[in-house]
């Protein structure tokens, strides 16, 4: 059993991670070995993502107040994935679930203030990073340039 001056530094920290984070993901991960958390933590730290296992009980002392609406249901073993960016930590909970079926579950969130369930998490995880984002939009402002180029290099060479 924790003793008391132990939990109320355990939910400190966990307030602290809350705080300095744009998104916060809960992730139920029930069944993940080792060596694949150590694969996960590693590929999260990369990213700057902060992960952080905790306690049930803990974390939604540490919830109360942080966010509208109410706390998603915890079930199972739950941790905390955070980070400054605002898609990056649910994004790379997203990416390390495909690689590794079964092993994560996305179970809810908070993010731009609002508790928010899996399945909008989901849809969050699956938005594309800033600088995808951005090559998508430079090609897509470019395709027009170059389609209108090769029909002017085409008829150059028909009437040459």
């Amino acid at each position: 059993m924790l003793q008391k001056s132990k939990k109320e530094e355990m939910i400190k920290d966990l307030e602290g991670a809350i705080k300095g984070s744009e998104s916060l993901v809960f992730v139920n991960f029930h069944g993940l070995k080792v060596n694949d958390e150590t694969t996960l933590r590693k590929s999260l730290r990369d990213k700057e993502v902060g992960y952080k296992v905790s306690r049930k009980t803990l974390l939604k002392r540490a919830l109360k107040g942080k966010a509208e609406g109410e706390i998603p249901e915890l079930a199972g073993e739950v941790a905390i994935a955070y980070s400054k960016d605002q898609t990056s930590s649910a994004r790379e909970i997203y990416n390390f679930q495909k690689t590794h079926k079964g092993l994560l579950n996305i179970i809810g969130g908070i993010f731009e203030g609002k508790f928010l369930g899996a399945d909008k998490m989901m849809e969050i995880a699956m938005i594309p990073s800033r600088e995808v984002l951005y090559a998508q939009f430079v090609n897509l402002i470019n395709s027009p340039i170059q389609r209108f180029a090769v029909v002017l290099d085409a008829i150059a060479k028909s009437k040459s």
